[in-house]
């Protein structure tokens, strides 16, 4: 895997919106759609790109902006593009699933770590439970059972500005992923699909870099939920003997005791919404390795029952 070096990438400037299942969770956000996941919209699809306007608007009116980079999970980055429609302002879709984020911050700090010219790039994504549950499972309406070990998307909009003028966070180093698969085809079970990728992820980064797990105050994975951590964790120490200690996964965290969720949460709005509100706002961590995961599968996929890939990435970051 190709890991790089990162001198002078920072972010500087972070934003969320969210739906009062994530404001009352483990995360102390502000802003919040309510419990009403239409946002007054004529559809969640819309509501959606109502969210991430509200994002991207926001930080278009406070900052000069020289680029967007962002994604999502719907069809053709549908809401990443409709929400930034008419801005004016150079914009590049990036799509790696529930890692769809952190490929947008590797993409920005490279950027401005070697082009002084760019001041300031918008990272954003977003993710909403309703259109994520049909367009990768079913729509609620259907009424589909949902697996004990399921995730649930978390509905959120999120932004942060990754600049080369220096701020108390620091992106120092990345490592980017390949896409690898285990065998497993249903759609239900994405820690487990997930799993090997962060391993192998993780495993590559702290080799090319040439690092000890002890270097890090905390390792935080995406969306592995509950079961896809405890596997993480067990194929790092079975092929590689290597004990995590220090390691927590966003989504088995971002909810408290809700009871339709089952496994944690899951979607690409997800590890940076509990970095930023919960890790950062704890003040404990001066050096995190965040390790993105994303399960790359579709409805092709799916009904022609292949096995379902995932990639992994992770940024190296330092708080001061």
């Amino acid at each position: 895997m190709l890991s790089l070096k990162f001198n002078n990438s920072y972010i500087k400037y972070y934003d969320a919106i969210v739906s009062d299942n994530e404001k009352n969770g483990n995360i102390k956000v502000k802003k919040s759609i309510g419990d009403n996941y239409y946002y007054k919209s004529k559809s969640f699809d819309m509501a959606q790109e109502k969210m991430m306007k509200n994002i991207i608007d926001g930080v278009l009116s406070d900052y000069q902006i020289d680029l967007i980079i962002g994604g999502d999970l719907t069809n053709q980055l549908e809401a990443f593009y409709l929400s930034n429609n008419n801005n004016k302002v150079s914009s590049l879709g990036v799509y790696s699933a529930c890692s769809t984020f952190l490929e947008s911050l590797i993409n920005a700090a490279i950027i401005v770590d070697k082009y002084r010219n760019v001041k300031n790039i918008l990272c954003v994504t977003s993710s909403h439970n309703l259109v994520s549950e049909k367009e990768f499972r079913y729509p609620v309406e259907y009424g589909a059972l949902r697996n004990e070990n399921s995730t649930y998307t978390a509905t959120c909009a999120i932004g942060a500005i990754i600049s080369n003028e220096k701020s108390s966070i620091k992106i120092t180093k990345t490592t980017i992923g390949y896409p690898c698969e285990c065998g497993i085809k249903d759609p239900n079970y994405i820690g487990a699909i997930m799993a090997p990728a962060a391993a192998e992820t993780l495993y590559e980064h702290i080799k090319n870099n040439q690092e000890n797990i002890g270097d890090f105050d905390l390792i935080l994975t995406g969306d592995l939920g509950s079961v896809g951590l405890n596997i993480f964790k067990e194929y790092l120490h079975k092929k590689y003997e290597i004990k995590l200690n220090k390691c927590k996964d966003a989504g088995a965290n971002l909810y408290n005791d809700i009871n339709e969720i089952n496994d944690g949460a899951s979607g690409p709005t997800v590890l940076p919404l509990y970095f930023f509100y919960n890790i950062l706002n704890s003040k404990k961590y001066k050096r995190v390795l965040l390790i993105g995961t994303g399960s790359l599968h579709s409805k092709t996929i799916v009904n022609q029952k292949n096995n379902i890939p995932a990639i992994s990435h992770a940024v190296e970051i330092e708080v001061a």
